[in-house]
């Protein structure tokens, strides 16, 4: 586990920290949000609002990276591959991967034959949105 300042936040499952003084891109683990930055696709349902929420929690704040080594060091884009843990609001870190899910922003999404170390915890939380029609569940 690091901890790292966040630079940007480029959308809803990707970041920028500042990490041993290079400028690097983070991909969450474990979820996917509606695209928003892609480029030549469309904004997707509820892409801004999933954007706008990682946005509030994560802009100009120190968080945890923690990597997952059943998932690999960086993504096909050569992003690197990492939960992002943050400060709660009530003391203590959260999980903001599992925040998302659990919010509606972000579904569970696994890349590749191999489950994450979250997983259970991940499609669990999505199952409990959808139930709810929180964020994107019941506006999409």
């Amino acid at each position: 586990m690091v901890d790292v300042p966040v630079e940007r936040v480029i959308d809803g499952d990707t970041i920028k920290v500042l990490l041993n003084g290079q400028s690097v891109s983070v991909r969450l683990i474990g979820i996917d949000t509606p695209e928003t930055v892609k480029p030549g696709s469309p904004v997707e349902c509820f892409g801004p609002e999933a954007s706008d929420f990682a946005k509030a929690a994560l802009t100009d704040q120190r968080v945890t990276l923690e990597a997952d080594a059943s998932q690999g060091g960086t993504d096909r884009y050569g992003r690197m591959l990492a939960y992002v843990w943050r400060q709660a609001p009530e003391g203590g870190l959260t999980l903001f991967n599992l925040d998302a899910v659990a919010a509606g922003f972000a579904h569970e999404r696994q890349y590749g034959p191999t489950p994450y170390a979250w997983k259970a915890a991940l499609d669990e939380a999505q199952r409990a949105a959808q139930k709810a029609d929180a964020g994107l569940w019941g506006a999409c």
